[in-house]
């Protein structure tokens, strides 16, 4: 045992509060090694020793932050609150995000389905040989626990994910929410709902001044999107009902969304966007003073409230 650790020394990674052990190096490479130092060990002796020293295989986990700002806890807990608060006030409240961008057509999809024959996708997964490309833009109602999303088959702009946002009003939020004049948004930091997008900002004003909403919007800081309810509530289940199966056309996927359901009540709706939107687009100096923004007290770059003009005006 103390060749095997010497062995392990310098390639032996662990959990320092369950005591997990896990290593890089094979048991044939282990065994080859200690047969060099005149010990045998095969490698079904190797591996059962390794278990012995409580060693298991184990993948990576993206738990780890890139970065982590000083004030992110802080935001963490405004969010919480404003959550709170607004479902206690019976305000719609959404989660918003783009889920990952799939190539359409016979590709390998992640995950395995129960099959007699496996499925043959192409070999390749070229866009050249896609159908097209496919923007999932998710709105997450927290307090119906219910769906949403607007597969785009252009770009993720700004303009693409607020038409999203105005499809779910107009078709599901003001009829459940016909009453209430005040929407609260929760999205990441960047992408096409970027806290520093002017024109994410505009498309927001536009948005308030055609339904006469209050908009309050708070985003969550830097490598904290995991913690955004729709991946683990929304985006996840989806995941889970696709997953090995090829997302040959736009109304295959239409078709996996919408059947997407968990023991809970969750349901979603599914709807294609074809608009062919631009990219580059610029708010001008005068288009940004008429954005009736009201920055909040707490990280007002993160935290604001855009409140519609007389009339639409």
């Amino acid at each position: 045992m103390k060749a095997l650790d010497e062995l392990l020394q310098d390639a032996t990674a662990g959990d320092p509060v369950t005591g997990l052990k896990w290593t890089h190096k094979t048991p044939e490479k282990l065994s080859r090694q200690l047969k060099r130092k005149r010990f045998q060990a095969g490698r079904t002796t190797v591996r059962r020793l390794l278990a012995e020293q409580g060693y298991t295989l184990r993948v990576n986990r993206k738990r780890l932050s890139a970065k982590q700002v000083p004030c992110r806890d802080r935001q963490m807990r405004y969010i919480a609150r404003k959550r709170r608060a607004a479902l206690k006030a019976g305000f719609p409240l959404i989660s918003v995000d783009t889920k990952k961008k799939e190539l359409v057509g016979n590709f390998k999809n992640a995950g395995c389905t129960w099959r007699r024959q496996p499925l043959d996708v192409l070999e390749t997964d070229f866009p050249s040989q896609a159908v097209g490309k496919a923007i999932p833009y998710g709105i997450y109602d927290i307090r119906r626990n219910m769906g949403f999303v607007v597969i785009g088959s252009s770009h993720e702009t700004a303009a693409f994910a607020m038409a999203a946002i105005r499809t779910w009003w107009m078709r599901v939020g003001r009829r459940h929410y016909e009453d209430q004049h005040h929407l609260f948004i929760q999205a990441d930091g960047g992408g096409a709902n970027s806290w520093r997008s002017w024109l994410w900002k505009a498309k927001l004003q536009a948005l308030a001044d055609e339904f006469q909403l209050t908009i309050t919007v708070t985003h969550f800081p830097p490598s904290t999107s995991k913690w955004n309810p729709i991946e683990h509530r929304m985006f996840s289940v989806i995941s889970q009902n696709w997953a090995g199966q090829p997302l040959v056309s736009y109304e295959t996927m239409l078709k996996f969304i919408r059947t997407a359901k968990t023991d809970t009540g969750f349901r979603c709706q599914a709807w294609l966007d074809t608009t062919e939107y631009q990219t580059g687009l610029k708010v001008t100096t005068e288009h940004r003073a008429h954005i009736n923004l009201k920055p909040l007290r707490v990280f007002p770059n993160w935290n604001y409230t855009i409140e519609p003009h007389d009339n639409g005006a």
